[in-house]
């Protein structure tokens, strides 16, 4: 099952890459309630991305990815110190390329170096992290000469991040097949949208969230084990809201149920050594971008 969730956790990451440089800043909030559960988690997270042009159709990126995720243990929780692995931080620098190939396609690359880790004590060389993604871009959902505007993206992506230690495929569809719907298919994000207006609109979504992270020196579990690394994976499912103040800000909310969510320690192999217990809950998020 882990491995699953971290093929998937590529796909998601590689869905994100050119949806991220769409959007030149961004700040959101994300929080999961631990409830009767023995885990909670909260992610705070800031983008930036700063676009420099270099000719006509060909870009340059240059950005941040920051997140804050705190977790929050149930006292009976007793297999490991769980003090240590409470607050972990994550930041991506993010260099990218695009250009148009032809009236069709276009191209895009990211190379994103940075670290995801806990931070008791400086940076070492097991924080460090990075991914690598080629895309393939048909827009046409702007295009006034197409009935049914839609996007492909077809591409391949890479994550030293995600325990896979290959670079996978990766492709999305999108469609509006009516002047108030649209729908998105993917893996492993999807969603059904209804357009309530220019400025609101509705969204069924199913989509993944969580984070892999480096514990530093590790920690002792059941007295006789050591974990390096953290992963948490949720797979949600529920309602999100976009409300457009203008042409490039917008405010975002979503409130879901969790379907599957699966918490664990990991040796420096990516091998589990002990789950936390999350059963389904509540997942909210919230936020607000200012996009191209």
């Amino acid at each position: 099952m882990s491995k699953i969730a971290s093929i998937c956790f590529l796909l998601l990451f590689s869905s994100m890459v050119f949806g991220q440089l769409s959007d030149l800043a961004k700040i959101d909030y994300t929080y999961v309630p631990k409830g009767d559960t023995n885990v909670g988690y909260s992610r705070a997270r800031a983008l930036f991305n700063y676009p420099v042009k270099l000719k006509e159709d060909k870009y340059l990126f240059l950005g941040l990815n920051y997140s804050n995720i705190e977790l929050s243990f149930d006292s009976s929780v007793d297999a490991f110190n769980t003090e240590v692995i409470q607050d972990f931080q994550l930041l991506d620098f993010i260099i990218a390329y695009t250009f148009k190939v032809n009236e069709d396609w276009r191209f895009g690359a990211r190379f994103s170096p940075g670290y995801s880790s806990n931070l008791v004590k400086n940076i070492s060389i097991e924080d460090v992290v990075f991914a690598a993604d080629i895309v393939f871009i048909n827009n046409k959902k702007n295009d006034e000469n197409v009935t049914k505007p839609y996007q492909l993206i077809l591409g391949i992506s890479y994550s030293e991040n995600r325990g896979i230690p290959f670079p996978i495929p990766f492709i999305s569809y999108y469609r509006k097949f009516d002047p108030k719907w649209s729908f998105k298919i993917g893996i492993p994000k999807s969603n059904l949208q209804y357009h309530l207006s220019e400025k609101s609109r509705f969204k069924l979504v199913a989509e993944l969230d969580g984070f892999t992270a480096n514990i530093q020196n590790g920690l002792l579990v059941n007295e006789n084990e050591i974990a390096d690394m953290i992963n948490m994976s949720i797979v949600i499912g529920g309602l999100r809201y976009e409300y457009k103040f203008s042409k490039n800000i917008e405010l975002f909310c979503s409130a879901a149920n969790i379907f599957f969510s699966n918490a664990e320690l990991q040796d420096n192999k990516s091998k589990k050594i002990i789950s936390v217990n999350k059963k389904n809950t509540f997942y909210l998020r919230t936020g607000i971008r200012f996009k191209l």
